[in-house]
C-alpha cells in the first residue's frame, strides 16, 4: 500500500515509503500520473491523457567515460523533484538484492555522481534522502552513513559495525521472518537517524560447507537462531548528523526475549513509536519513545491465545506508521473479534473505531484517502480463493462496497493514487492471463475502453485447461478449499492417476483462483496430456481469508492439523470421484510443502504412494527460531509437539516410493535435515532415492543446467513410480 500525504504530520511517510527497494512503478505525489523506467529511461505519464515526457534519459544515465547507461534496478526522486537516487549494480544479501551502487542525478545541474566514495562497490544498502532533499543515508558493511548532497562530504555515523554488530540493516532471521531489511529512518528535522542495532555475537553460526569451489572445503557461517535459542538482542539508537554521536533508547523489556520487528518517527518532534513483540509473539506493545531522554511508554496492547501478525503479513513493505486526522489517530490491523479488520485508533490508544465492519477479512489494504474519507482494501467474504477490491468509510460509518466487476470472477491487484482518482488494476484466474488497465475511481472505469479488460476477456481465449474449484469435507467436518486439473480427453469411466501439490503451513496457500494455479513448473511437459490428474487441496492454518479460528489452529500442531486436514480432503476425494485410480496416488511439495509431503507419504502410506519432497524441514529442532516459536511455542516447554510434527518422527512408516532433493548451500532449511532424514530412513532399512544439490540454495536454481536436470529428475521419477495415462 502506498499512502497519501496530505498533512504536515504525514510527510515524513514519503520518505519512508522507500525505505526498502521501492519499484520503478511509482506514483506521483499528487495523484495525477506516476513514473516508471522504459528503455533506460525514468519516464513520468501524466493520466488520465496517459502521456509519457522522459525525466532522465539514457545519456544523463551514462557516468562519464563510459558508453552504457546505468542498469536501474530501482530510484527515488526527493520531495522537491530537484534530485533523483539511482540503485544500480546490486548484489543479493540472502534472499533479496539489497546491496549495490547509488548515483545521484542532480536535475539543477545535470550533473550524475555515484554516492559512497571510497566504501567498497556494491556494498550501499537502502540509500534515501533526508526530508529537506540535502543528504542521503545509507548502510555499508553494518555501519550508517550520511552524505552532504552539494560537497559529497561522507560522514561515518557508526563505527561499530562488524560480521556481527549489525546497524542499520538486519540478520538473517529477521530480515525472512519480518521482512525487516531497512533498519534506519530519517528524522522528520532532517538532523538524526533512527536506526537498529542486532547484536549477533551471541548467536551461534551454522556452519554451511562449501566442497565444490575449491580443492580444500571451506566454512560458509550464517549467524542463524535455532528454534529454542535466544534471538539476537536489539537496541535502538538514534544517531545526530551533526556530532555522529549515538544515544540509546531504554526500551523495557529484555531484548533476547523479545523483538522489535517496527519502529519509525511518530510526526511528533523527537518521538518514535514502535511495535515490541514478545518471545512467543502473542503479545504485542506498542511505545513511544522519546529521543531526548530515551525515556519509552507504552501506549497500545493486545494478546492473542496463539501468535500475533504484523504487517508485514499482509502488505509487500512494512515500513510506515499509518497516521491519520493529522496525527491524532493511526490505522491499526487486528483479529480480535475473530477476524482480520482495520481499525482507527486514538493517539493515545485510548479510542478504537471498527472501520472493515463485517464477518469478513480484511486481507490488505490498498489506498487511504482521507480527503474523501475513503478506505480502499482487497476482501472476499464469499470465495477465499479470490480477491476484489472494496471501498469503505474511514470513519467506520458507512457501507461497505466492493468496486470490483462482478463479471470478473478472479483474483484482483490494486495500486491506487494519492488521493485516490486513478487506479492501476489488474487481473488474472486459473483459466486467464494477468491483465492491466488504467481505471479512474471511486467509479472504477476504464481510462481507456476500448483497451480494458472487459474488452480483453472478449478478444482472448481462456486456457484449455479443464480446472474446477470445489469445496470438500472431511470425515472431521472440516471444509477446504480445492482444486483439479482434469487430463486431456478426460473419460469419467476410466481411472487416472493423481498428484497432490502442496504446501500447508502459515507462509502460503496453494489455493487460489489465479493465473498459474494448475500448472507444475517441475513437469517436463504437460501433466494434462499425459494422464494425470493434478489437485491440491487448503487445510486449517493456512493463511486463507477464512477467519481467525482458521488461520490459528495449527498454532502447536505443524506437522499434525493440516496433514490430517490435507488426508481427509484427499480420502473425500476418492470416495467422490470414482476416476481416481488411488494406487496412484502422488504428492509433492517444497520446503514448507516438502515437509507436507513427507508427512502424507508417512503418517498416512496407505494413501499416499508416490512422494517428492524438495527442501524440507525433516526436523523441526532445526529451524529459525523467529518462524517456528510463533507457530509452534519454545521447545523447552512443549518438545513434544515439535517431535510430533516432524517428518523423521514418522519415517520409520515409509511404505512407498520418495525421490528426496535438497540443496547443500541452503542457508534457509539447512541440508542437516536432508542428513537427518536419511539416517532416519535408513536406520529403518527404508530404500528411497535421494538428490543432493551442491552448494544451491533454498530454491535450487543456482549452477548451468540446475533447473532442467530437476525438472528432468522430478518428471522421470514421477512417470516411473506413478504412471500417468488412463486405465
Amino acid at each position: 500500500m502506498k499512502q497519501i500525504f496530505k498533512t504536515f504530520i504525514l510527510t515524513f511517510l514519503t520518505f519512508q515509503l522507500f525505505a526498502q527497494i521501492p519499484d520503478t512503478f511509482q506514483w506521483l505525489p499528487d495523484g495525477s500520473g506516476y513514473r516508471d523506467v522504459a528503455e533506460d529511461e525514468i519516464i513520468e505519464v501524466a493520466l488520465p491523457s496517459n502521456q509519457p515526457k522522459t525525466i532522465l534519459t539514457k545519456a544523463q544515465l551514462t557516468p562519464a567515460g563510459t558508453s552504457t547507461p546505468l542498469s536501474i534496478r530501482s530510484y527515488t526522486v526527493s520531495k522537491a523533484g530537484d534530485k533523483v537516487l539511482i540503485y544500480t549494480n546490486t548484489k543479493r544479501v540472502w534472499r533479496y538484492d539489497t546491496r549495490g551502487d547509488y548515483w545521484l542525478f542532480d536535475m539543477a545541474s545535470k550533473s550524475l555522481r555515484q554516492l559512497g566514495k571510497g566504501l567498497p562497490a556494491s556494498s550501499l544498502m537502502f540509500a534515501k534522502f533526508s526530508p529537506d532533499g540535502k543528504k542521503a543515508a545509507y548502510v555499508s558493511n553494518h555501519n550508517v552513513y550520511a552524505e552532504d548532497l552539494q560537497s559529497g562530504q561522507v560522514k561515518q555515523l557508526t563505527t561499530d559495525g562488524t560480521d556481527r554488530i549489525i546497524n542499520g540493516t538486519f540478520d538473517w532471521a529477521y530480515e525472512e521472518e519480518f521482512d525487516c531489511r531497512d533498519g534506519f529512518r530519517w528524522s522528520d528535522d532532517s538532523k538524526a537517524v533512527a536506526y537498529w542495532q542486532l547484536d549477533a555475537r551471541k548467536i551461534r553460526n551454522f556452519l554451511m560447507i562449501n566442497t565444490t569451489d575449491s580443492i580444500y572445503s571451506f566454512n560458509v557461517p550464517v549467524e542463524y537462531p535455532k528454534v529454542g535459542e535466544t534471538p539476537s538482542p536489539y537496541k535502538i539508537g538514534v544517531v545526530d548528523i551533526a556530532s555522529a554521536q549515538t544515544k540509546w533508547m531504554n526500551i523495557p523489556g529484555d531484548p533476547q526475549n523479545t523483538y522489535v520487528p517496527r519502529m519509525e518517527w511518530s510526526g511528533q518532534p523527537n518521538e518514535l513509536v514502535i511495535q515490541q513483540l514478545n518471545r512467543k509473539q502473542n503479545e504485542s506493545t506498542l511505545f513511544y519513545i522519546n529521543t531526548a531522554d530515551g525515556s519509552s511508554r507504552p501506549f497500545y496492547s493486545e494478546k492473542d491465545e496463539a501468535f500475533i501478525d504484523i504487517k508485514s503479513r499482509w502488505e509487500d513493505d512494512p515500513v510506515g506508521w499509518d497516521w491519520i486526522n493529522n496525527g491524532k489517530e493511526f490505522l491499526w490491523v487486528s483479529e480480535k473479534d475473530g477476524w482480520r479488520h482495520t481499525y482507527r485508533v486514538s493517539r493515545d490508544g485510548k479510542k478504537e473505531t471498527l472501520i472493515t465492519v463485517g464477518n469478513y477479512d480484511m486481507i490488505h489494504p490498498v489506498r487511504i484517502d482521507e480527503k474523501n474519507n475513503a478506505y480502499y482494501f482487497i476482501a472476499s467474504p464469499d470465495n477465499a480463493t479470490q480477491s476484489y477490491l472494496y471501498k469503505t468509510s474511514l470513519d467506520g460509518k458507512g457501507k461497505t462496497v466492493r468496486l470490483s466487476p462482478a463479471d470478473q470472477t478472479g483474483s484482483h491487484n490494486y495500486e491506487i493514487s494519492p488521493l485516490g482518482k486513478f487506479g492501476k488494476h489488474s487481473f488474472s484466474n486459473a483459466r486467464l492471463a494477468p491483465m492491466t488497465e488504467w481505471i479512474s475511481l471511486p467509479d472504477h472505469k476504464a481510462i481507456d475502453p476500448a483497451n480494458s479488460i472487459s474488452q480483453t476477456m472478449m478478444r482472448i481465449r481462456p486456457a484449455a485447461m479443464d480446472i474446477e474449484f470445489f469445496k470438500i469435507k472431511t470425515e472431521e467436518g472440516v471444509e477446504v478449499d480445492a482444486w483439479m486439473v482434469k487430463p486431456s480427453n478426460f473419460d469419467p469411466a476410466k481411472k487416472y492417476p493423481i498428484v497432490f501439490t502442496v504446501y500447508g503451513e502459515p507462509a502460503g496457500s496453494t489455493v487460489k483462483d489465479v493465473y498459474g494455479t494448475g500448472r507444475n513448473r517441475l513437469y517436463a511437459g504437460s501433466m494434462a496430456e499425459d494422464g494425470y490428474i493434478y489437485a491440491s487441496m487448503d487445510n486449517r492454518g493456512t493463511p486463507s481469508p477464512k477467519g481467525r479460528a482458521w488461520r490459528k489452529a495449527i498454532y502447536r500442531n505443524i506437522g499434525t492439523v493440516n496433514i490430517k486436514d490435507m488426508d481427509g480432503a484427499a480420502t473425500a476425494m476418492f470416495k467422490k470421484y470414482p476416476f481416481i485410480d488411488t494406487s496412484r496416488v502422488a504428492v509433492h511439495g517444497w520446503s514448507g510443502g516438502g515437509s507436507s509431503t513427507l508427512n502424507l507419504l508417512f503418517q498416512y502410506p496407505q494413501h499416499f504412494k508416490t512422494g517428492i519432497a524438495v527442501a524440507a524441514v525433516g526436523n523441526q529442532l532445526t529451524y529459525d527460531n523467529i518462524y517456528q516459536e510463533r507457530y509452534m511455542g519454545i521447545p523447552q516447554e512443549n518438545r513434544e509437539d515439535f517431535v510430533k510434527g516432524s517428518p523423521i518422527t514418522h519415517a520409520k512408516n515409509l511404505r512407498g516410493n520418495l525421490l528426496y532433493i535438497h540443496g547443500t548451500g541452503d542457508d534457509n532449511v539447512h541440508y542437516q535435515n536432508a542428513e537427518m532424514l536419511v539416517n532416519e530412513l535408513i536406520k529403518n532399512n527404508k530404500v528411497f532415492q535421494f538428490m543432493p544439490y551442491p552448494n544451491r540454495s533454498h530454491g535450487i536454481y543456482e549452477g548451468e543446467g540446475t533447473s532442467l536436470h530437476l525438472r528432468t529428475l522430478f518428471t522421470d521419477y514421477l512417470k516411473k513410480n506413478c504412471p500417468p495415462g488412463a486405465r
